[in-house]
Formats: C-alpha cells, structure tokens, sequence
C-alpha cells in the first residue's frame, strides 16, 4: 500500500523552528519528485517547496530563504526545515509525491497539486504567541 506519512508539526513561537518529515511506506522515493504544499482555513493550498528525484529545489517566494527541502533516499524521506516561523506560516502541510517522469516541469513554480497522484494525511503547523 503506497503511504506517505507527515510529523513534525505543531506549535511554535514567531521566529521559531520546526522541521517537518514525509515517510514514505509501499514505494520508494528514488524515483520521485515530492512537494510540500499548505493549506491554512479558509485559503486556497498553496505550494511551498519541491524537490526532484535528482536534488534539485523549488522554494516559493514566501518562503525562500526561510525554508529548505532535503530527501534522504536511504531512509526514504523527505523533510522541510523550516526557520524564521511567522503566523502567516500557519496552515495544515501536506507532502506529495508523483514520478518524476511524469511531467516534465513537476517542480517549477507554482507548484501544481493536481500533478501530484500521492498526498499524506497533512500535520498542523501553528505559529502563535
């Protein structure tokens, strides 16, 4: 059973730190392309950060600088480092994964949900005093 599997949420403090995690169970990520993307209540989802199946990265303008994607293929995982938290941040983050050869431009900015057959169950971020 194809699985992907977010932690590392939760709640934290503006200008602090969180580094989300996507496990993946029943498939292994060599050969795909994952993305985060983010919905917060009562806003379209929006793409965050990809990641090729050959390390390269996209980072939205709104996080650039402030996020970073990373994939460890030995551990089938990938993660979102994620600094400088502001409110803005907070939103339910959910990791998706589609081969990387199905689409020539899977992570070319914006990011495109649709393109994406494999979503995890998402994990909250709240960024709050």
């Amino acid at each position: 059973q194809v699985q992907l599997v977010e932690s590392g949420g939760g709640l934290v403090q503006p200008g602090g730190s969180l580094r989300l995690s996507c496990a993946a169970s029943g498939f292994t990520l060599d050969y795909f392309t994952v993305a985060w993307f983010r919905q917060a209540p009562g806003k379209e989802r929006e793409g965050v950060s990809c990641i090729t199946n050959t390390g390269s990265t996209v980072h939205a303008g709104s996080v650039k600088g402030r996020f970073t994607i990373s994939r460890d293929d030995a551990k089938n995982t990938v993660y979102l480092e994620m600094n400088g938290l502001k409110p803005e941040d907070t939103a339910v983050y959910y990791c998706a994964a589609e081969m990387a050869s199905s689409y020539e431009d899977l992570c070319v900015e914006p990011l495109l949900g649709p393109h994406f057959a494999s979503w995890g169950q998402g994990t909250q971020v709240t960024v709050s005093s």
